[in-house]
């Protein structure tokens, strides 16, 4: 594929998750595979609003096609989405990634009136300076808690689950004072040898 169309795909796919039903339904459908019909049903939503969002979803390739089910003598489709389909999004300015953290903020908002007051969870919140090997140290760690979470969904409501939430951003900074664009051209120097 050429890194005209990675691009492409990858802004659709950002564009696609920066709405908070369709995060509700990339988690709702890791878990198990669903019909928009079985999935409105279970968020609360109308069916076609819902089959409007899966639709967004299954073209920026989040989602994939898990089965045909006959329903009352008509076909509906279930849709599962592979965490790994997440790989191919990113955020190539700072408008983008904040439009996808904005949702995020929209989406823990919502599960945070959920939580269950003294039950074990975790939380951390940190700007500081770390050295590299540390920070690389800290994304590989959040993306084996991610899979980890991710393989070990089950369908909504299994009985002797528990129902979690886990939003995770970890993101370099820019240096005080300094673009993104001044860090990225640091890195390149220091990549290279350029010393001035």
């Amino acid at each position: 594929m050429s890194e005209e169309g990675t691009t492409s795909n990858s802004a659709e796919g950002l564009r696609a998750l920066a709405h908070p039903l369709r995060l509700r339904l990339l988690s709702l459908l890791t878990g198990q595979a669903m019909s928009a019909a079985e999935a409105a049903r279970e968020l609360g939503e109308t069916q076609a609003n819902v089959s409007y969002h899966l639709r967004r979803l299954l073209a920026a390739g989040l989602l994939e096609p898990a089965e045909e089910v006959v329903v009352r003598g008509g076909r509906a489709k279930r849709y599962r989405h592979d965490p790994q389909s997440g790989t191919t999004v990113n955020a190539t300015t700072s408008g983008e990634f904040q439009l996808l953290t904005a949702a995020l903020t929209d989406e823990l908002r919502r599960r945070s009136g959920l939580r269950v007051a003294g039950a074990p969870g975790a939380l951390t919140d940190a700007e500081f300076w770390v050295d590299p090997e540390v920070w690389q140290r800290a994304a590989q760690l959040a993306d084996e808690l991610g899979c980890l979470l991710h393989e070990a969904a089950q369908p909504s409501g299994t009985p002797g689950a528990v129902r979690v939430s886990a939003t995770m951003v970890l993101f370099q900074m820019a240096a005080q004072g300094r673009t993104a664009a001044t860090d990225q051209a640091v890195a390149a120097d220091e990549t290279t040898g350029d010393e001035g």
